[in-house]
Parts: structure tokens; C-alpha cells; sequence
């Protein structure tokens, strides 16, 4: 199962010595990831004041600047890797570094819905409405 790695923290405020040790961090694990075929894909995002928002609400779409939630933390990138369970996926969320300034940051795991099943079952229901 495929997993995605939400990785959380606050922007700015780092030194340049921590900020290439954190982007060290991040290599070796997609080094590691890469090697043993689990990865996926990962990316640090643009800064937060690049963010726009989408929210749906009586039927029409409002556009905002920003971030969906204003936190201290904030979603600075991601990882997507093969995992066989959870267990698997919190043992890689410990390898990822990340880091708040004044705080620690953190990495939330969420197993990624598989479209080919999704997709499967929506050709399923179309052919069913139609027989």
C-alpha cells in the first residue's frame, strides 16, 4: 500500500548549517527509499505566502490566498512510498527529518486510496446501471 508522508513545520528562522543538515536528512532517506524500491516520490513545497485556497461553499468556489488553516505549523512538503502496513510506514515517517523553529516539527502518515480500484468499481456501476 502506498503511503503519503505529510511532512509539518515552520518556515523560516533556520541557520544555513541546519537547513543543509535537514536537506542531508532528506536525501538519505530517498536514498534509502529509492534503493530498497519503495519510493514514490517526495517535494518541499513553496514558501506558505504562496499558498491559494479553495473553499466550496453554497454551491460556489471561493478563492483566498493563503494556507487552508492558519497553525504555526505548516505543510512544507511530502514522501509517497510503498509501504506493507502501518508499521512499516511510522518506522519511515521516524526516519524523516523535520524540524520547527523553537519546536519540533512533525510527519503525518495517511495510507493513499488505490484509483485503479476506484476507477474499477465506477466502470462496475456504470455497466450494472446500463444492463
Amino acid at each position: 500500500m502506498r503511503y503519503m508522508f505529510l511532512i509539518y513545520t515552520t518556515e523560516g528562522g533556520m541557520a544555513a548549517d541546519e537547513m543543509a543538515q535537514l536537506r542531508a536528512g532528506h536525501m538519505a532517506v530517498m536514498e534509502e527509499a529509492m534503493r530498497l524500491g519503495t519510493f514514490h516520490g517526495a517535494s518541499p513545497l513553496q514558501p506558505v505566502a504562496t499558498a491559494t485556497t479553495i473553499r466550496h461553499q453554497n454551491g460556489k468556489a471561493l478563492v483566498t490566498d493563503g494556507p487552508f488553516a492558519e497553525t504555526k505549523e505548516q505543510l512544507g512538503g511530502y514522501y509517497i512510498l510503498e509501504c506493507k502496513d502501518l508499521d512499516e510506514a511510522i518506522d519511515w515517517a521516524k526516519k524523516i527529518p523535520t524540524k520547527c523553529h523553537g519546536g519540533l516539527g512533525c510527519v503525518e502518515v495517511r495510507p493513499i486510496h488505490d484509483i485503479a480500484e476506484m476507477q474499477q468499481g465506477i466502470k462496475e456501476s456504470l455497466v450494472a446501471n446500463h444492463a
